[in-house]
């Protein structure tokens, strides 16, 4: 009878592979698979790297030779040095890291400063308080770490604006938000929703020169940039940042993290939030992933050697899909993640499909072919409500609301955009057919 079962439910699983073999997966922004490579490293570290890296016997003593050999790699990938990588669980704790460290450290300021003369910064209420600039489009594990802390009374938060015309946080509102007490500034370095920018380098610039000026409260400078990596160059030292959010995710890696730090502990503070046996040099305790590490930094390697193809495989194949939507919807098309003068990454398409029935869940609901999102995944119990990022940057409710986030990998081919176009136009004609 079990066995009959089996055969029953096995059946109707395998009856229903092809369409999800057949589905054409256009939301690397969201996640990405693991490569080859990846995998392999990964099982490799299982099976042969199993042991504690602390300790000495042949399994440990691999396990720590690959999690050394991976810290190499990741900073070779973003420009920095190996003592300046800590790994962490992924980028919501990197950033989290980054935050409670900037008001420690301000409140650790504080307490020097009140045993000299000059107690400006440091008196009661809420000008005493640490304050934080970040952007109005950041990701989630920015954007409500900072609304905790302010709601918590630990923090005071400016949320600037990005321009309505660019979709960039501009610089100069950056600076014309720092107050004597501002202790950090943390903007993404790419959107994950429009693809759009930021001036991270000429923001690091311009804070570092008030940083000279005013050596009371040093402003610290952090930037996500969990979108970009495996997409663009991204140099730690050249973007002028003391901190750089890594997510193995989002560059074909497992799901695991690094926070990198230039200087930790030395250059840069770094305060940590946990508190155990000692691993990542006390900043990040806890018994090292060695798998998950060693699958990051085959990651970051294939990044090192592939980068410049990368890149240019996913801007051809995103213009290309740009140019196919509009041959096939013309007018009825418009491009969420076009702004004057601004650059966006190679592999991402905002776009909307106008007309009053074609809201993107509800094309997406009835695409047979495309795997795609509307936005960012940890807004997907959103409903239909429009991408409070898109109306952010200037974007129109009625536009928005259609969005569809198209985001193309390293082997998405043209064919797969063809297949892509062609569902969306038998969509659409089915929707508007229904009304």
């Amino acid at each position: 009878m079990l066995h009959t079962l089996a055969v029953v439910y096995f059946l109707a699983w395998f009856s229903r592979l092809p369409v999800f073999l057949n589905r054409i997966y256009m939301d690397y922004n969201a996640t990405t698979p693991l490569e080859p490579e990846v995998i392999s490293a990964i099982s490799e570290a299982l099976k042969e790297a199993w042991g504690n890296p602390s300790s000495n016997y042949i399994a440990g003593a691999k396990a720590k030779v690959i999690i050394n050999q991976s810290r190499e790699n990741v900073a070779r990938m973003v420009g920095g040095k190996a003592e300046d990588i800590i790994f962490t669980s992924g980028g919501t704790e990197a950033n989290n890291l980054v935050f409670h460290t900037a008001v420690e450290h301000f409140r650790r300021s504080c307490s020097a400063t009140e045993q000299n003369e000059d107690k400006r910064h440091c008196q009661n209420g809420s000008d005493s308080l640490p304050h934080i600039i970040v952007s109005n489009v950041e990701h989630d594990s920015v954007k409500l770490t900072a609304e905790r802390l302010q709601q918590e009374g630990k923090a005071v938060v400016t949320f600037v604006p990005v321009s309505k015309v660019t979709a960039r946080v501009e610089v100069e509102d950056i600076i014309a938000a720092v107050r004597p007490t501002t202790c950090l500034v943390s903007i993404m370095l790419a959107n994950n929703e429009t693809g759009v920018l930021m001036p991270v380098q000429e923001i690091c610039q311009r804070i570092k020169s008030l940083n000279k000026q005013h050596q009371q409260c040093r402003i610290l400078l952090h930037t996500d940039a969990a979108q970009a990596l495996g997409k663009i160059p991204v140099d730690a030292c050249d973007l002028g940042v003391d901190y750089l959010t890594i997510v193995g995710h989002k560059f074909y890696a497992p799901r695991i993290g690094a926070l990198y730090v230039n200087g930790p502990g030395t250059r840069t503070p770094l305060y940590p939030m946990l508190f155990g046996g000692g691993q990542e040099r006390n900043f990040r305790p806890g018994t090292e992933n060695t798998p998950m590490i060693a699958g990051l930094g085959k990651a970051a390697e294939l990044v090192m050697s592939n980068l410049s193809d990368y890149q240019s495989h996913m801007q051809t194949t995103r213009l290309y899909l740009e140019e196919r939507l509009r041959a096939v919807f013309r007018e009825k098309i418009h491009f969420n993640s076009h702004f004057p003068s601004s650059d966006i990454l190679p592999n991402t398409c905002n776009v909307s499909i106008l007309g009053p029935r074609l809201q993107g869940r509800k094309v997406l609901s009835k695409c047979m072919r495309l795997l795609a999102s509307v936005g960012a995944t940890c807004h997907s119990d959103s409903g239909d409500r429009p991408s409070h990022i898109l109306l952010s940057c200037g974007i129109p409710a009625e536009v928005a609301a259609n969005a569809l986030r198209l985001s193309v990998g390293r082997y998405t081919s043209k064919a797969d955009v063809d297949t892509v176009v062609e569902d969306l136009r038998n969509t659409v004609q089915l929707l508007e057919e229904m009304d």
